[in-house]
């Protein structure tokens, strides 16, 4: 019997980092976190956090260069299992939006990749 494979077509390419995080729940309890990869519109990470899918989340997410964390003020759980947690950013302020896409472009050329982002498809500001 053989296995059959699904293959994810993401909107955004993600890109493995490790990085470390907070994540927070909506109850403002903060958990640590390890960001695994990373893309313009979300993330997998592991933590010890066991969230349901549809949770709303509060993501800080350390870069290694940056003391500042970016800070994603609205994400939602969309998956988490063995894997990992799948979370899709969904508010970030400006200036963290712009310091992300600056992550991710510094990443897509560490991986050789251009990067494409439809007008319109980036986080809500």
């Amino acid at each position: 019997m053989s296995k059959v494979y699904e293959m994810v077509v993401r909107k955004f390419p993600r890109f493995p980092v490790s990085a470390p995080s907070t994540l927070v729940q909506r109850d403002k309890l903060r958990y640590n976190a390890l960001v695994k990869d990373l893309s313009l519109k979300g993330c997998r990470l592991e933590s010890t956090l066991r969230p349901f899918t549809g949770m709303q989340v509060e993501l800080f997410l350390q870069v290694e260069a940056d003391t500042t964390p970016i800070h994603v003020s609205k994400g939602t759980v969309r998956w988490s299992g063995a894997q990992g947690i799948g979370v899709e950013f969904l508010t970030i302020e400006a200036p963290d939006q712009e310091r992300l896409k600056q992550m991710v472009e510094q990443l897509t050329i560490t991986a050789g990749q251009a990067l494409i982002v439809p007008k319109g498809e980036l986080p809500k500001k």
